[in-house]
């Protein structure tokens, strides 16, 4: 489904991302865990358009994504829950959920709503609420919700267990686990190796803007390397 090859980016002069080589296929979820500061976030960031790409290629779905705009991946089946969330704390929950679905005007709106209240029903207990007033736990399940609004074949999520308490980051894999039933692809940036590596089927650890490890998840579980350096085993 998404092919990233020899992906370099860079920040002015400086270049953050050295020639990702990462491949994410149909109904997997594949997780890029690393240490704080490893490129993780801008790898995200490429592959939704954000973050300007100086080297390489991004296919996904057997097209090239080079000269498409971030607006129109959306459009492609490609969405991303950001790092931080960034929800819009002014508007209501239900508000944020229609912006996540601003590419569509159909009947389907409001179905997918309604899947998304039946996902995360708090959301639907406080759809006319101020999103700011959320707590951290909910305002990250209201991005990811935004997120699947785009009716994506392919999420992108980017820490979505950050600053949550341990029942939370529990919940909020499980939710991930789930995707796989409703036909989502996920690409999930972690942190938390031990946690997202649990749920994935594969995984690629990142240091410095370069693959580290790559491989199913058993194997970077068993890896001695990586349970030193990023499980504290």
């Amino acid at each position: 489904m998404l092919t990233v090859e020899g992906l370099r980016s860079r920040y002015g002069r400086i270049e953050v991302l050295h020639g990702i080589d990462l491949q994410v296929n149909s109904g997997e979820i594949v997780t890029v865990v690393g240490a704080n500061g490893a490129g993780k976030t801008t790898l995200l960031r490429c592959i939704s358009g954000i973050q300007p790409v100086s080297g390489g290629s991004i296919m996904f779905r057997g097209e090239m994504l080079s000269n498409v705009p971030a607006f129109r991946r959306i459009r492609r089946g490609l969405s991303q829950s950001p790092e931080g969330r960034q929800i819009f704390t002014n508007l209501t929950v239900e508000e944020n959920l229609r912006l996540g679905a601003y590419v569509f005007d159909d009947e389907r709106v409001d179905r997918d709503m309604q899947d998304a209240f039946a996902m995360f029903p708090i959301l639907k207990e406080k759809r006319n609420l101020p999103a700011g007033g959320l707590s951290g736990g909910q305002q990250q399940m209201l991005a990811i919700a935004r997120a699947l609004m785009g009716r994506p074949s392919c999420l992108l999520l980017d820490e979505p267990s950050m600053g949550l308490a341990p029942i939370l980051v529990a919940q909020i894999f499980e939710v991930v686990k789930s995707l796989k039933a409703l036909d989502v692809t996920v690409l999930l940036v972690e942190q938390n190796a031990f946690g997202a590596l649990s749920i994935a089927d594969r995984g690629y650890v990142m240091e410095t803007g370069r693959i580290a490890f790559s491989g199913s998840a058993a194997e970077l579980i068993a890896d001695p390397r990586v349970r030193e350096a990023y499980l504290g085993i």
